[in-house]
């Protein structure tokens, strides 16, 4: 989720169950608190441009890491702010560790994937219930913890929780009704499907990106949630081969290691990008739900050395007729 909502939901769990009085210095430490886990976004590297892929939402975001996360953030936290308010230690400790507790768990119910079980499990957790950004959701937690703050009262803060609960859970429906549409647009395409996912687009649960797998192909189109579904048919592409696409490609070269680490971070939802064949995109990701695109990917090249990576690459730019293309499909 982006830093904001992070933050607010740190704060909030922090401030419903506190029964102190300073509920606007305990929503700053559980904010912050909330905030902390994405430092992990400072670990990179110049010679691997996607090892952030790898640690990004990694040990930071699993549930075994946050009694030592909220410990790190309540020993800065603590000298920084808390002595001055006579907060003690310990409450601090749990303070902090309630809003760091938030973080890995929220970041799951986006699409992007949080290693909730690192160093137990590898698999990238993802439940697709709300977008990374959706002010909708956001803006009632933020005027709810400030007015928990200012009048003192946690029931403000304790409203927040219930609803974000209550939106979490709206996504999760929404969500299952879009994967009832996928199927049936795959169905009367007489497609058989062998995996599907739908996402939130940006800032709504109402627009849905679907993505079904065929044995060759990834089909993607738009839902329009309502009374009566709206479909928008989107594009198609092929199943990637690293074989026949990259034939120069030695096995054991760290570009062909490069391929299978953003495989496992797409969650196998790469293909090669129609305009350039040295790309490979995560088609996960793109400005319009029914397009294909791909936000971000890997650009390999047959003049790079055995041991040099890949390059990593990104298109995040949105023009006004693509705004204008995807508010069309939200509201008409």
């Amino acid at each position: 989720m982006d830093p904001l909502t992070q933050g607010v939901i740190g704060a909030a769990l922090p401030q419903s169950i506190s029964n102190k009085k300073s509920l606007g210095i305990i929503g700053i430490l559980g904010f912050l608190s909330g905030l902390a886990p994405d430092l992990d976004i400072f670990i990179r590297s110049e010679s691997d441009p996607i090892l952030f892929l790898e640690f990004h939402r990694q040990f930071t975001h699993s549930l075994i890491f946050i009694p030592f996360g909220g410990l790190i953030c309540a020993l800065v936290l603590y000298y920084l702010i808390s002595k001055r308010f006579k907060i003690s230690f310990k409450d601090t400790w749990i303070y902090s560790t309630l809003g760091y507790a938030t973080h890995g768990l929220l970041d799951a119910c986006t699409s992007y994937g949080t290693l909730l079980f690192w160093p137990f499990s590898q698999t990238r957790i993802a439940w697709n219930n709300i977008s990374i950004i959706d002010p909708l959701f956001t803006i009632p937690l933020l005027i709810l913890i400030v007015t928990a703050g200012l009048k003192q009262k946690k029931i403000y803060a304790f409203i927040a929780i219930l609803w974000a609960i209550f939106y979490l859970l709206l996504g999760v429906y929404q969500k299952n009704e879009a994967i009832k549409v996928g199927k049936i647009i795959a169905k009367s395409r007489e497609h058989i499907v062998t995996r599907i996912t739908v996402k939130p687009s940006i800032g709504n649960l109402l627009l849905w990106k679907s993505i079904y797998e065929t044995q060759d192909k990834f089909y993607v189109d738009a839902i329009r949630l309502g009374w009566s579904p709206k479909i928008f048919n989107g594009e198609s592409i092929d199943k990637i081969n690293i074989q026949s696409a990259f034939p120069w490609l030695m096995v054991k070269s760290q570009q062909a290691k490069d391929i299978e680490r953003f495989k496992w971070f797409s969650n196998g939802y790469i293909a090669i990008n129609p305009k350039n064949k040295n790309q490979i995109l995560d088609i996960r990701y793109s400005t319009l739900p029914n397009k294909i695109g791909g936000l971000w990917g890997i650009e390999l090249s047959k003049e790079k050395e055995r041991n040099d990576h890949v390059k990593y690459i990104t298109n995040r730019t949105i023009s006004k007729k693509r705004f204008k293309i995807l508010t069309e499909l939200l509201f008409h």
